[in-house]
């Protein structure tokens, strides 16, 4: 079945990642009430606090699954200014030219872009050399400081969002699927899975330094696509940075770019 790039794929793919960020919001407010997390929708967009600066604190879906009123907006601008927080909304342009319009109006500027992309499940994508070595097997609950620690150290070049990577990742063994590749029983390298209305969510996506280029992203990556076959999933879907290594990587897996996604942030109160 072929799938077009149209707003109800938008809609689907849009939602799935708010659900998924939604999961994190809850178990986060139950195990840390001084962050004071919490989501609420509002129409159809899922809005998201986090913490004050945290990169959840925005909303998902915004003019996707509704028609974007001016009356949402200003109460999702009340549930994030109540709070301290900016005011961030993660736009698909499938939501049209009007909702944008209308963002701008308010007085919003434009602050990031991403690639959503989406493979079927069962699409064809070049043929991948497996390193046999490689081992991957799902986290269990009392190896959440294992797969925290190992997410954190693929991130240690990046200092400023490595501890909050290490404590996303924690978390993220409550509601996804995590797992790890390992060679030699020495982990090196994990992602995530989470799945929503026959859409999985690939995400978590890190590597310690001296583990890469050996094909563990490729492993985990043909893992969670079998496993979301057997699930009887429909799509799969990822988010990178526009011209990334990320995004290439996984148009050489059979991704398809679905849309430019913008960050929009609101600069006048």
């Amino acid at each position: 079945m072929t799938v077009f790039s149209d707003r109800e794929l938008s809609r689907r793919l849009e939602l799935t990642e708010g659900r998924g960020n939604a999961a994190f919001v809850e178990i986060q407010g139950r195990r840390e009430p001084a962050s004071c997390a919490t989501w609420q929708q509002f129409g159809g967009t899922l809005a998201m606090f986090s913490g004050v600066g945290s990169p959840l604190t925005q909303t998902f879906g915004l003019g996707v699954a509704t028609t974007l009123t001016d009356a949402d907006l200003d109460a999702m601008e009340a549930f994030f200014t109540s709070r301290g927080s900016a005011v961030i909304h993660e736009v698909s342009p499938l939501a049209g030219v009007e909702a944008l319009a209308t963002l701008a109006a308010r007085g919003y500027r434009p602050v990031e872009l991403s690639s959503v992309m989406f493979r079927s499940i069962g699409a064809k994508a070049d043929a991948r050399e497996v390193n046999s070595r490689i081992r991957v097997r799902v986290v269990t609950p009392e190896e959440a400081g294992l797969f925290a620690s190992v997410s954190a150290r693929g991130w240690s070049e990046s200092a400023d969002v490595q501890s909050f990577i290490e404590g996303f990742a924690r978390i993220s063994v409550e509601y996804a699927t995590c797992i790890i590749a390992e060679i030699d029983d020495r982990a090196i390298a994990t992602a995530a899975l989470f799945m929503s209305n026959g859409v999985g969510l690939l995400a978590g996506a890190s590597t310690v330094p001296e583990g890469r280029r050996q094909g563990a992203q490729s492993a985990l990556l043909e893992w969670r696509l079998k496993r979301l076959a057997e699930e009887g999933c429909q799509l799969a879907m990822m988010c990178a940075a526009p011209g990334s290594a990320s995004q290439r990587n996984a148009e050489r897996n059979g991704f398809r770019i679905a849309y430019t996604r913008t960050k929009w942030q609101l600069e006048r109160l």
